[in-house]
């Protein structure tokens, strides 16, 4: 019996890592390997900063979700009947950006990558909801942690891997190559398990829109947890939206070195720390996670502190950058898993995506204030200041304590 039950929950565990990795494959395709793509195809700068433009999708995909909870395609369920739509959809765009010229037919592939993103935005939309769906209680951690590694090494796949692989290959061949990896997510949504519950899904389109906020909104502390999505990651964003260029500028570390240590050794401790601290929750669980991996996440900038005041020290610089990416990514895992929990199975699809976006707004606005902080206070009082800025989430963490301890998935 019990052979059974932990066979069905690597099932549930590996579908979650392998959509993890579908979903992070496209992003760079749209984004940093495309423009790569562009300038050495010598297309002009202005070119290449209206087609940013084409992530807009990605802010705004809480617009459309409700239509993947209302709907439910005639094969393979409402979640895993969406995932295939997408992915080949994702396929078959990939294929034709392969096909275009950057510099002859610029907008094609505008057109193209606009596509390109709001079909990964809606598998995006779908592989959220199909993780909240299918994942135990107990699994939630160690299954925010994989999807968060999937996703990880997708990046590092259609991100550095492309642009090394171009060299050799051709940016045609390579974007060929990206969309034949596509198959992977393919096979996962065909072979991943089906959500256990059977929910019945919105009556109505006004209903899909209508009740996922109704019913979030009809809880105890409902507020409370908006507060402390908000607040819990914005220390956090706040000493990482200038880490690069405090390590270049502030204590003269080359570009080279940063990319090595910052990039890479931070991408494998972001993986350590996330897959640690998500195994590590079935222990602790979701109060006791989220405290624990949110104070060393607030301890994290402090060692930046530390960096500052020793200045260009490289075994500082590896301890930094090691300690506040693992604490990143055990504070991914357990954030991730507070936004499944919070989620009501008949409307996860849209909860999830406006709860991600809320969260993504302390990010926003973190950002303007940095520099401006960095320039008049100094380097030291700057990441003090972040230190100071977990605090308030902390505090909300604690006095939310029992309400956060007798949540349990909805629906």
């Amino acid at each position: 019996m019990s052979n059974g039950v932990e066979t069905f929950s690597k099932r549930r565990i590996g579908a979650v890592f392998l959509l993890g990795f579908s979903s992070g494959l496209p992003l760079a395709l749209t984004g940093g390997t495309l423009q790569a793509w562009m300038t050495v195809e010598g297309v002009d700068l202005k070119t290449i900063g209206i087609f940013t433009l084409v992530g807009l999708p990605y802010t705004l995909k809480f617009l459309w979700s409700p239509l993947m909870d209302r709907f439910v395609p005639p094969w393979l369920g409402r979640r895993r009947g969406w995932l295939i739509l997408t992915q080949i959809a994702l396929m078959g765009l990939i294929f034709l950006i392969s096909q275009a010229s950057p510099r002859e037919a610029p907008m094609l592939l505008a057109v193209l990558a606009l596509g390109l993103a709001f079909s990964s935005a809606s598998q995006d939309i779908v592989v959220d909801a199909y993780r909240a769906d299918i994942l135990k209680e107990k699994e939630r951690g160690l299954g925010a942690a994989t999807s968060v590694t999937g996703y990880r090494i997708a990046m590092l796949v259609s991100g550095a891997l492309a642009l090394v692989l171009s060299e050799s290959i051709g940016w045609q061949t390579t974007y060929l190559l990206m969309a034949v990896l596509m198959v992977i997510g393919m096979g996962a949504s065909l072979t991943g398990p089906e959500p256990e519950d059977k929910i019945v899904p919105p009556r109505t389109l006004q209903e899909a829109i209508t009740h996922p906020l109704t019913e979030f909104f009809s809880r105890k502390a409902a507020w409370g947890f908006l507060a402390l999505i908000i607040l819990y990651k914005i220390g956090d964003a706040f000493a990482g939206s200038l880490t690069t260029a405090f390590l270049i500028r502030g204590v003269g570390f080359s570009v080279g070195e940063v990319g090595t240590v910052n990039k890479g050794l931070g991408l494998l401790a972001t993986i350590v720390g996330a897959l640690f601290g998500g195994a590590l929750m079935a222990r602790l669980g979701l109060y006791r996670s989220l405290m624990l991996y949110g104070c060393l996440q607030a301890v994290s900038n402090l060692s930046f502190m530390g960096l500052a005041w020793l200045g260009k020290n490289y075994y500082m610089m590896i301890f930094t950058i090691a300690f506040e990416n693992i604490a990143g990514g055990m504070g991914t895992a357990a954030f991730v898993a507070f936004l499944m929990t919070l989620c009501d199975h008949r409307y996860t699809a849209t909860q999830f995506a406006l709860l991600s976006a809320l969260a993504s707004l302390g990010r926003v606005f973190v950002g303007p204030p940095s520099g401006f902080l960095a320039d008049e206070l100094g380097w030291i009082t700057f990441f003090f200041i972040t230190f100071l800025a977990a605090l308030p989430g902390l505090f909300l963490l604690w006095r939310m304590k029992s309400r956060i301890e007798g949540l349990k998935a909805h629906g």
